[in-house]
């Protein structure tokens, strides 16, 4: 006669996971989450050194280049230089110095590749004479190798919503008392909020967007705040590439498929 299988057997066979082995799954898949969230922060910030060493840097070496060779900043006039870039523009532009006072000066156009970036305040110079990559090129400067060739002045990263933003360099002078930074500067368009404070604390050791030798443009201290310690640079991450607002501001309708909002920087040249 065959042996049945007791009815209590058959119940403990049919018995799901206990509330322990549930926890331990849970811990696992949190663990693996956590895992997952702190290398995409490792691969951002790799990301964000090899833009300020392979990329920033390296226009600043092409800039302090050009001028140690030609003696005069980039787009200057060489036989009567102004030591200003696109200082040719401004010996035209009908502006009167009176005892080389630059203060109510009008600024010369700027200098970039082709276009000028997207939401900078200063428009750019045209014309083949005054094209960034065409003009390093006659001085025989290296460029950084940026998107590629002909695309040296452009860089891509990806945002925090893994949506592909673009970095462009342009040169422009500043009149003295810009808040931005006063004399030649390298003009960075496509930076959302995060790359901005990681590139300012790794140029200036710290974050503050009006202050150092680099700086957000059009950023002014708000009236009553002159001993305030720094300035945070406006935006956050949550604010898509439509929208204007303090870094505190909440983009309510913005989604994670959104591209994050961006803003320029202003990088001092030392000559």
């Amino acid at each position: 006669m065959a042996s049945q299988t007791p009815c209590g057997a058959s119940r403990n066979r049919q018995t799901g996971f206990t509330l322990v082995e549930m926890a331990v799954v849970l811990v696992i898949i949190g663990v693996i989450l956590g895992a997952v969230m702190i290398g995409r922060d490792v691969q951002r910030n790799a990301e964000y050194t090899r833009i300020k060493q392979k990329f920033v840097d390296q226009w600043v070496v092409a800039y302090n280049t050009y001028s140690q060779r030609l003696g005069a900043p980039i787009g200057d006039n060489q036989s009567a230089p102004r030591l200003m870039v696109n200082g040719a523009s401004f010996a035209g532009n009908g502006t009167t110095l009176s005892g080389g006072n630059m203060a109510g000066a009008t600024p010369p156009l700027a200098i970039c590749r082709a276009n000028q970036g997207p939401g900078m305040a200063r428009a750019h110079q045209t014309g083949a004479n005054f094209d960034l990559r065409d003009l390093m090129r006659k001085a025989g400067v290296t460029l950084p190798p940026g998107r590629g060739e002909g695309l040296e002045d452009r860089y891509v990263y990806l945002d925090t919503n893994g949506n592909p933003q673009e970095i462009q360099i342009c040169f422009q002078w500043n009149p003295p008392g810009t808040a931005s930074g006063s004399g030649n500067v390298m003009v960075i368009t496509g930076l959302t909020p995060d790359l901005a404070r990681a590139l300012d604390q790794a140029i200036d050791g710290k974050p503050d967007a009006q202050n150092g030798a680099f700086r957000q443009e059009g950023v002014v201290r708000a009236a009553g705040t002159a001993t305030d310690p720094g300035i945070q640079w406006a935006g956050n991450n949550t604010q898509d590439v439509t929208t204007t607002g303090g870094a505190n501001d909440v983009n309510a309708s913005a989604t994670d498929s959104d591209q994050v909002r961006v803003m320029v920087a202003h990088l001092k040249m030392n000559q």
